[in-house]
């Protein structure tokens, strides 16, 4: 089943139902929204040339076209690639030229930013900007018919951030997709139609991801006009729509409650906060059940398996009588409907509930691979199992809770960040002899950035020289945030730096 089905059929039963927002503006109905969505689709096959499991990458911030351009990719029999809006130029090149793409969807400032990269990349034959005529024509004409689609057939490469080098695309099929929308549904929010689905976080991530289960009942797409997160902006869209739902990051829990524009703030209208994507420590959740109320649902997934893993739902969190409420709120919860989890050892075998080992997951939600890696494929799929190198334990109620993030991964802001990208970049300076890259607890983003520096005898270099070479080469939130010159790193007899030590020496 092709996913794009999910919207002609809400469109067919509400079609009168508003679909997109604009801030507090309805931009679309239901009718509207597919009505678009398969001229664009038409555009894509007939006047642009595109056929049959091309890519078509999305470099947009968060804006309602989104949505449209989305759904007419899938339509259209295309390959969706959504691409983190805040990445460096280069992080753009390499995923356009890893995957192909023949066309860009983008909004205006983006566009303008990419056009050069057509000029290096082959396979690229158009950069349209969503805020163009000619991408408003294409949205008039003719409709094209829903393409078939194999349950298998690729529907999204999803950029992982590189742990050991580049980064790798997960190929998602339309039969993960709707079993992830599935899942949600199941799992984490009983949707009704008219709910509204608040993008405060990116759409080309998690937030979006939560955005399908949403259209397929009929509920409204809200994004911002400053298309991110402000808390104030946040509160005042909380009060117009009813029944407000999202997908934050730990951290913007904290923020949102932290902010003066919370102090007598209406968020009756509040229906629920899925949150996911890096740890929720249980003091924090505690504090913000205090101040919402107990309406929060917790997911732990990853692109490979995208946003299903285990879940905490709504009713679990509410559960006060529980006896043991306080582990559950520091867990990740228990196993989702559609998947199975285990606990392997280092030799993938099976460990008993209490033992600690890696976190690996089966069922139809799991990735068909990475493109064009198979070496990676083969290893992260290994035995039928994706292994997240998640390291957790299961307790006897079937609670999944994290002991450690693999790979030494930094989450700021509920962005992952991986050291070792950071870390090649610095050591292309020519003052840098070594570095370490780890994470620093941060009371608002969860983590920032930092770097230990051992620099080549007599020729240091000052932090702002190392700012301005991290910049040349990777995007401006991955930079350090904080640089410490050392004269070496703690290592282990086999060399391997002991990041470990050097995080208590932050705590310390």
């Amino acid at each position: 089943m092709n996913i794009a089905k999910l919207l002609e059929r809400t469109a067919k039963t509400y079609p009168d139902h508003p679909a997109l927002a604009h801030g507090t503006d309805i931009v679309a109905t239901y009718r509207q929204f597919a009505a678009e969505t398969v001229s664009l689709a038409h555009a894509l096959r007939h006047e642009l040339g595109l056929e049959k499991g091309d890519r078509v990458a999305l470099i947009m911030k968060n804006h309602p076209e989104y949505w449209i351009s989305l759904f007419a990719t899938w339509h259209a029999g295309l390959v969706a690639v959504p691409v983190n809006a805040k990445l460096h130029i280069s992080e753009f090149q390499y995923i356009l030229e890893n995957s192909d793409s023949r066309l860009v969807f983008a909004t205006a400032e983006l566009a303008d930013q990419i056009t050069p990269l057509k000029q290096e990349l082959p396979a690229l034959e158009t950069i349209l900007s969503v805020h163009e005529e000619s991408y408003q024509s294409f949205k008039t004409g003719p409709a094209l018919d829903l393409q078939d689609a194999d349950p298998d057939d690729l529907a999204w490469l999803f950029y992982t951030s590189g742990t050991t080098g580049k980064p790798k695309g997960a190929m998602i099929s339309h039969r993960n997709i709707l079993i992830a929308t599935l899942s949600h549904l199941a799992d984490l929010a009983a949707l009704e139609p008219g709910d509204a689905a608040i993008h405060t976080a990116p759409q080309t991530h998690g937030s979006g991801f939560t955005g399908i289960p949403t259209i397929a009942k009929a509920g409204i797409q809200v994004t911002p006009l400053s298309g991110g997160f402000d808390p104030a902006e946040t509160l005042e869209l909380i009060s117009h729509f009813p029944n407000s739902c999202f997908f934050f990051a730990p951290t913007m829990i904290h923020r949102l409650i932290s902010s003066p524009a919370f102090e007598g703030a209406d968020t009756s209208n509040l229906k629920v906060i899925v949150y996911g994507g890096g740890p929720m420590y249980e003091a924090d959740i505690r504090r913000a059940i205090d101040a919402l109320g107990p309406k929060f649902a917790q997911l732990y997934g990853q692109g490979e398996a995208p946003m299903t893993i285990t879940g905490l739902s709504t009713s679990l969190i509410k559960d006060e009588n529980h006896p043991r409420r306080s582990e559950i709120l520091a867990s990740v919860g228990t196993v989702r409907t559609d998947v199975e989890v285990r606990i392997f050892d280092e030799d993938d075998k099976p460990l008993p509930v209490g033992e600690i080992g890696e976190v690996a997951v089966r069922g139809d939600v799991v990735m068909l691979g990475y493109w064009k890696n198979p070496e990676a494929t083969k290893e992260t799929l290994r035995g039928g199992w994706l292994h997240t190198g998640d390291m957790g334990c299961f307790d006897e109620e079937g609670f999944l809770t994290l002991k450690d993030r693999s790979k030494d991964m930094i989450i700021s802001g509920g962005t992952n960040i991986y050291p070792r990208e950071i870390e090649e970049a610095l050591l292309t300076h020519p003052s840098v002899e070594e570095i370490s890259v780890v994470g620093r607890s941060h009371p608002d983003w969860g983590e920032e950035v930092v770097a230990f520096v051992v620099s080549k005898q007599g020729d240091p270099a000052e932090p702002e020289e190392l700012d301005r070479h991290c910049l040349s080469q990777i995007a401006r939130f991955k930079r350090p945030k904080e640089y410490f010159f050392v004269l070496e790193l703690p290592k282990n007899n086999y060399g391997k730096v002991l990041k470990t030590e050097l995080r208590e020496r932050l705590e310390a």
